[in-house]
């Protein structure tokens, strides 16, 4: 007797069939045989059908419960649609099977495919997710991590108590002054070759020398243990600039855009440690500190009274494009130098805690508000991407993205 296989199988018949009385397999599959045979035509007589592997074997799973018999009946089949829904329908004619009464009803028709379809496409799935995380770099990518491997060999010692450093700590007339090893790999990592560690928070003799022959930027971690390393070098050692991580964030745990996000926000010393009155009360009122800008990094106007726009105009240009869509303020004194960087939100409360306020640049409209503040705190101008305020309504001097 011939027989489809399940890799030939297109179809599946589940059928239910209940019996009134304990009859076993053999006599269920020889009335499926013998009551349909001359019933569907010689095309689909079912022997002649499984003689030629049309028809599968057919399987029967029994169970007898109180003298009746419950049979789930599978059969395979390579007919199409309409021959196998017509082998299914004559199962539901079988009647009597042995001296009992019987009733049997066609569950589903299975269509194989489908099932092997969303097994093809789940597995599809899980062989593309593999691929991926295999899949060979561009040129870009192996270019980045041949370059990356080099910078983190590059890793030497310095000095006569061996402190992890970078290649160009001799030669480079700044220095970034850090606190471990994992700091200097990180900035090694992204280019940066002229960082030294101190290795703990008592600070080494050649770093005190260091401090005295070279530009010195301590740059910590932004937690309590970098503020106690700051304060003593502060207190043994003159350092010229000083930056720390974000809150909470470590040295080594920073993203390229973060490292020079902070070293653009490096700190003079001086103005870190509140020398002044002015950043006393910046303090008092919460004030973000922003270093001193060279000459080298933007013009610097020195004056002993208040210049023309005209001499300005350049000056708040530039400061004005590098606050647009950052909600930031400058404020800056007469020298034009940047004393501090708050946000848009607090720039009113921060002004009216202020004295002698020379400019603010600011990215936002120029309000009635915000003028009351510069007026109180003495500012001379007000520079914003525009303004709510008609003629005469300030005495502070209002300038706008359009008069730059």
């Amino acid at each position: 007797m011939g027989k489809v296989s399940p890799v030939s199988a297109k179809y599946i018949i589940r059928a239910l069939m209940h019996i009134d009385g304990s009859v076993d397999r053999p006599d269920i599959i020889g009335a499926i045989f013998g009551q349909t045979e001359g019933f569907l035509g010689n095309d689909l007589e079912l022997r002649e059908l499984q003689r030629s592997g049309k028809i599968g074997r057919i399987e029967v799973k029994s169970d007898v419960n109180n003298g009746k018999t419950s049979s789930h009946i599978i059969i395979p089949s390579s007919l199409d649609k309409a021959e196998t829904a017509i082998i299914a329908a004559a199962l539901e004619t079988i009647e009597r099977i042995g001296p009992c009464n019987s009733s049997a009803k066609i569950e589903k028709i299975e269509d194989v495919r489908i099932s092997k379809r969303d097994f093809v496409i789940a597995r599809a799935k899980e062989l593309l997710k593999a691929l991926q995380s295999e899949v060979l770099p561009d040129s870009q990518e192996i270019t980045d991590e041949v370059a990356q491997s080099v910078r983190m060999m590059e890793i030497t010692s310095w000095g006569p108590e061996h402190l992890p450093s970078g290649p160009m700590v001799e030669e480079s007339e700044e220095v970034i002054l850090v606190e471990g090893r994992a700091d200097v790999l990180t900035l090694l990592k992204n280019g940066i070759k002229n960082a030294v560690a101190m290795n703990g928070t008592s600070v080494p003799e050649s770093v005190k020398e260091l401090c005295k022959q070279k530009v010195v930027t301590v740059f910590v971690d932004g937690d309590r243990g970098g503020d106690l390393i700051v304060r003593e070098l502060c207190s043994i050692t003159e350092v010229d600039y000083i930056t720390k991580a974000p809150s909470g964030k470590e040295v080594e745990e920073l993203t390229k855009k973060e490292i020079h996000l902070c070293l653009r926000n490096k700190v003079a010393s001086a103005q870190y440690k509140g020398e002044s009155t002015l950043e006393s009360r910046q303090r008092r009122v919460g004030l973000e500190r922003k270093p001193l800008r060279s000459s080298s990094s933007r013009p610097s106007v020195r004056r002993e009274a208040p210049l023309p726009l005209g001499k300005n105009k350049v000056v708040f240009k530039d400061m004005l494009d590098n606050l647009i869509g950052t909600r930031g303020a400058y404020i800056l004194d007469q020298d034009s130098n940047i004393l501090g960087r708050v946000p848009t939100s607090e720039l009113s409360s921060t002004l009216s805690g202020l004295k002698d306020v020379y400019a603010v640049v600011f990215d936002g409209m120029v309000t009635k508000d915000l003028a009351k503040a510069a007026e109180y705190s003495n500012a001379r101008y007000l520079v914003g991407m525009g303004s709510e305020l008609g003629l005469y309504e300030t005495k502070v001097g209002v300038i706008t993205s359009k008069d730059l």
